[in-house]
């Protein structure tokens, strides 16, 4: 049987508390996420999708309400903390890179994060061959370029290994905050292929919000609709197979 790794039981959030502008976000939201789980997010702006990237993240405190991870309550565990066993890939490609760093060291940092002993040029040297083969999985060049400067890199790529650095010690829970939005339409499509390939393959367990419905469809096991800050579908299996574009609409427009 499936083992839960997250569950959110009953999640509220408020902004701009005490004054005329107060506002619940989430509104006793429950998830339970489950171990391989690669859930689609969609919703309309507003709906609560960063908000609830935020509480499992650790970057915003809920009013009420619990997050477990196996089994255990993180709600008022930090951010710093929920590093340990978990990633999040922004959708700015400039986030989650060091852009005077090569590709190369960024990779060794993601490597050895958590450990004291840090960067040092003996151990890249003794781990590039390894940290390029990793590089390659990415399948769009990035092992060519292991000496060159983050910041010269394409967006494509630099998205590319900020995604590499999220997964390479493998997380709990990857959280993917419209990754693939800051990029064209082909180097998008590139990616978000390759994402799936890398969850499939790792056996991450995964959360992915996009704008493109036919992306929420395409991929996934689990497609989640939000709306006013509740979870008002929970597609998986059949139910998600036989969604259609159409019917996908129609939850916007209730």
């Amino acid at each position: 049987m499936t083992k839960p790794i997250l569950e959110i039981k009953n999640a509220t959030t408020v902004v701009n508390k005490g004054t005329s502008s107060e506002t619940q976000i989430l509104k006793a939201l429950n998830l339970t996420i489950n171990e391989g789980d690669f859930i689609t997010i969609v919703g309309a702006n507003g709906a609560g999708k960063s908000t609830l990237f935020n509480i499992i993240g650790g970057n915003l405190s809920l009013d009420s309400g619990q997050i477990l991870l196996h089994g255990q309550d993180i709600s008022k565990e930090s951010e710093e903390s929920r590093t340990r066993f978990l990633s999040r890939v922004f959708q700015d490609p400039k986030l989650g890179t060091a852009p005077r760093m090569t590709v190369a060291e960024n990779l060794l940092l993601a490597k050895k994060r958590g450990d004291s002993h840090g960067l040092r040029s003996r151990k890249l040297k003794q781990q590039l061959p390894e940290l390029t083969e990793f590089a390659g999985k990415m399948k769009n060049g990035l092992e060519k370029r292991m000496n060159t400067a983050t910041g010269n890199l394409s967006g494509g790529q630099r998205q590319s290994l900020s995604f590499l650095m999220a997964t390479l010690k493998k997380p709990d829970i990857l959280l993917l905050d419209e990754h693939t939005a800051a990029l064209d339409p082909k180097t998008s499509r590139q990616l978000l292929i390759t994402t799936d390939e890398r969850i499939r393959e790792d056996h991450l367990t995964a959360l992915m919000i996009t704008h493109h419905l036919e992306d929420a469809l395409t991929y996934g096991n689990r497609l989640i609709v939000l709306t006013d800050g509740k979870i008002v579908a929970d597609l998986t299996g059949n139910d998600k197979a036989a969604l259609t574009l159409e019917k996908l609409y129609s939850y916007f427009e209730e």
